[in-house]
């Protein structure tokens, strides 16, 4: 039990950390200023906000059952993930790990939604910031896909959460743009100056949660690959 609430926590976190690094807070950014568009009325800023969230967990909990109840209907490789998983669980961690060290780069830019749905989206009203959740979560850079391909489907895989973990992941990335559509309800006037101070909060918080991986993937590694007991 407590293993599972440490894969909560951690997919929360995962989705955090998503949400605030460098490609994922720029689409971030563009919800809040379409967010922003209904200041007069406080309550439907926290609607959209909220629904906007909502859109994001939706599309992170489709795409990771998807892929991974496509994987697990391939018997070898279901039977390969059962016998191994704890073993490719730590040199995944570690190569993780290393991109949001910025020791490796990974030249990948993915979108899977056709160009031009977003101005549509942003033209459909209330409804649109759901719509523009789903659209700004299928959209990968290297540091988002490497957290939810590298880390939060195999997570979601070693605790059999197939739904329950993406969507907490999908939360925790549309967290900072529901508290900040909180904030201007609100009235907060320093909401753009704490947007600007996240790329400083972002770069460490990258950092320690890289340092923490590849340790956690070479504990990995020499608990069950080299089968040294720490």
């Amino acid at each position: 039990m407590d293993g599972f609430l440490l894969g909560l926590a951690t997919a929360l976190w995962l989705g955090i950390l998503t949400s605030i690094s460098p490609c994922p807070l720029a689409t971030n950014i563009a919800a809040m200023s379409y967010i922003s568009k209904d200041l007069a009325s406080p309550r439907r800023v926290l609607l959209t906000g909220a629904l906007y969230t909502v859109g994001r967990s939706v599309a992170y909990a489709a795409l990771a059952a998807l892929l991974i109840a496509s994987v697990l209907a391939i018997p070898d490789v279901s039977f390969w993930l059962e016998t191994y998983m704890n073993k490719a669980l730590g040199p995944v961690l570690i190569a993780v790990g290393l991109v949001l060290l910025g020791l490796v780069r990974v030249p990948f830019t993915a979108s899977w939604v056709p160009s031009g749905l977003e101005a549509r989206f942003r033209r459909s009203g209330l409804w649109g910031a759901g719509l523009l959740g789903v659209l700004f979560a299928l959209s990968f850079c290297p540091v988002s896909a490497a957290l939810f391909f590298g880390s939060l489907l195999p997570l979601a895989v070693k605790n059999g959460s197939v739904v329950g973990f993406p969507s907490l992941y999908g939360v925790g990335t549309g967290l900072p743009v529901l508290a900040f559509a909180v904030l201007i309800a609100l009235g907060a006037e320093w909401v753009s100056r704490a947007f600007q101070r996240l790329a400083t909060v972002e770069k460490w918080a990258r950092r320690v949660t890289g340092a923490i991986f590849v340790l956690v993937g070479i504990r990995y590694c020499l608990n069950y690959i080299f089968e040294v007991q720490l």
